[in-house]
């Protein structure tokens, strides 16, 4: 097996599934674990895969996602003389990392260790989602915010909207995106009447990489509420950091 995986979570996954030795490429945002994956060879973004070199690397496996990953990339990967296996992964809330476990044992069980690795990893995260109850939390109203030029946020029925509802944390707007497409992340122009409802305005470590000096632009979105910055690849990242996710959630909730 010949392994490359285009999304960043999994990457990671499949390093902790023992499944490093046999990954050829990556994206150049699959930056976890750095001391693993610095000897892996980079094909270029998410969104904006080299897909010569990638071919050139000959994967028998390619791990995508319909949220990070382009649908014209996959169909050119599909195109190729010699195809490569496709694993389309599409986590949509926190409970699908038990399913995702699943899928890569079902394709990568036979390589020694796998099993056991995954079946450690479940544990670890039905132990988390055990753990985190939104009956435990006081409601929220947040605006979650993961790009400014224009503002983008989240609609409710992403991995991320429904990772902070573990909590008691509600996104705004009240929106659903559907299974795939722009709509999943809408636009915030800035004048909604939603905007005096949000009590709490996240700004997201990634994609868009909001610091300090954002917040006083995101505080005018929102006077009323309190501005955060918030690790965004603890909330957004499925896979092996779930568990800490959600653990991290529970502390920024109980604060």
């Amino acid at each position: 097996m010949r392994i490359a995986s285009l999304v960043p979570s999994l990457t990671e996954l499949a390093v902790a599934l023992g499944l490093a030795p046999l990954l050829v490429a990556r994206t150049g945002f699959c930056v976890h674990p750095a001391e693993v994956v610095k000897a892996i060879p980079k094909v270029g973004g998410t969104k904006d895969v080299n897909l010569a070199k990638l071919r050139r690397l000959a994967p028998t496996h390619v791990l995508v996602n319909v949220d990070e990953n382009r649908l014209d990339t996959v169909q050119a990967i599909e195109a190729w003389p010699q195809r490569p296996r496709i694993v389309v992964t599409h986590p949509l809330g926190p409970e699908d990392n038990l399913a995702l476990i699943g899928q890569m044992v079902a394709e990568f069980g036979e390589v020694d260790g796998v099993a056991a690795r995954a079946d450690a990893l479940r544990r670890e995260f039905e132990q988390a989602l055990a753990a985190t109850d939104a009956a435990q939390f006081t409601p929220q109203r947040v605006l979650y915010l993961i790009w400014r030029g224009p503002w983008m946020t989240v609609a409710r029925d992403t991995y991320i909207a429904r990772m902070l509802a573990r909590v008691n944390w509600q996104t705004l707007p009240a929106v659903e995106g559907g299974p795939h497409g722009a709509a999943r992340y809408p636009m915030v122009r800035g004048d909604e009447d939603w905007l005096a409802e949000v009590q709490q305005v996240l700004l997201s470590s990634e994609p868009y990489a909001f610091g300090p000096q954002h917040i006083d632009a995101a505080r005018a979105l929102c006077p009323g509420a309190q501005v955060r910055i918030v690790d965004g690849e603890l909330i957004s990242w499925y896979g092996p950091r779930a568990a800490a996710g959600l653990s991290y959630l529970r502390g920024l909730a109980a604060g």
